[in-house]
């Protein structure tokens, strides 16, 4: 099976430095196991990266043991989806490469709403 983005097309990859993914392949995919659906290609901004933070979920700080070297402004990363979600409420969101987010994303968000932040 092949996995399509939010355009119907195949799912491209997110970004391969730093590595991102559920499962650590670069692509925003998801299964059963990926309680927190990582199926949003975004490029973080410090204010998303700050917001995420402040609820809990760091993505700043480096974690040697999962061979993380933390993010910053720029980098593209896969988020949960109702992180992105939270973080739109908020006026946080940060854009979304749409080729490379997953299309599991649009049972959380309308196609209208992601068009609106993809990055042109």
């Amino acid at each position: 099976m092949v996995d399509k983005n939010v355009l119907g097309e195949r799912l491209q990859v997110c970004c391969l430095k730093p590595m991102t993914g559920y499962f650590r392949d670069g692509l925003c995919r998801t299964n059963f196991n990926d309680t927190g659906t990582h199926t949003v290609c975004a490029v973080v901004t410090n204010e998303f990266l700050e917001f995420s933070a402040s609820k809990g979920n760091d993505l700043i700080t480096p974690v040697s043991f999962y061979h993380f070297s933390g993010l910053k402004e720029g980098d593209k990363w896969c988020l949960c989806v109702k992180r992105w979600i939270e973080a739109e409420k908020a006026g946080k969101a940060p854009k979304l490469i749409l080729e490379a987010t997953h299309e599991k994303t649009l049972e959380y968000i309308s196609l209208n709403k992601i068009l609106k932040y993809a990055v042109r």
